[in-house]
């Protein structure tokens, strides 16, 4: 095992058993969590140790990188997920094989994305970017809580497009847990009407256990696997 090998599984072993320790302690049954690792800024060689480790799902934010990076790893099956800020000009350059997109935040975003993937003839999962921050904060990312049913109900009725729940992330300088439970009514009340929206995209390498004991579903962790840059 070469030793960046050795590394990664060192550290994605790692991050197994937090997830399952959380789960855990939360009640939950570890079986119920998915594992995106997210491999933004590490070369396609990383993608392919990951897949040989037994990882299915990883995740890019930035289309011109995950595009390079999917035609370096074709081949291995994974389940490629978009997790960052996407401009309607990019959509058509991720819809031909993104399964996942994480960061559906406006209604412009929808329509564009739901066009890509019809004329690329596939079916993408959408998810709800949540914001959790105060309205007041600058740069922004994600709808209003508020909004977000109003959202989630035209992923679901656009074609191309199939609504597969929410994702947020915690505020930075505030307790995850307190961030977190904010997103929890937004979940029921898009599942209340969609129940097969049932992916809750929360938590990263510092907010797991948090992210999960809230409900999380699918979990983005990057530099706890794979180091920081």
């Amino acid at each position: 095992m070469t030793l960046r090998k050795n590394e990664i599984a060192n550290q994605l072993a790692d991050v197994r058993q937090q997830i399952k320790t959380a789960a855990i302690s939360s009640g939950r049954n570890p079986e119920d969590l998915h594992l995106i690792v997210v491999t933004k800024t590490w070369p396609a060689s990383d993608v392919r140790i990951l897949a040989e480790l037994g990882a299915t799902d990883v995740g890019e934010n930035k289309a011109q990188e995950a595009t390079s990076k999917f035609e370096e790893s074709r081949d291995l099956g994974l389940r490629w997920h978009f997790i960052g800020q996407l401009q309607t000009n990019k959509v058509s350059m991720i819809a031909p094989y993104i399964d996942v997109v994480h960061s559906i935040d406006r209604s412009k975003l929808v329509n564009a994305l739901g066009k890509a993937a019809v004329s690329a003839g596939r079916t993408i999962t959408g998810l709800v970017q949540v914001s959790l921050d105060p309205p007041e904060v600058e740069g922004r990312a994600g709808i209003d809580p508020a909004d977000a049913l109003e959202l989630a109900t035209e992923i679901d009725s656009t074609p191309g497009l199939i609504l597969g729940g929410v994702m947020a992330v915690a505020p930075l300088g505030e307790d995850p847990a307190v961030a977190f439970s904010r997103l929890v009514p937004v979940v029921d009340q898009i599942q209340a009407k969609f129940p097969a929206a049932s992916m809750v995209s929360a938590g990263m390498s510092n907010d797991l256990a948090e992210a999960i004991a809230a409900g999380a579903t699918h979990l983005r962790i990057g530099s706890a696997i794979l180091g920081s840059r």
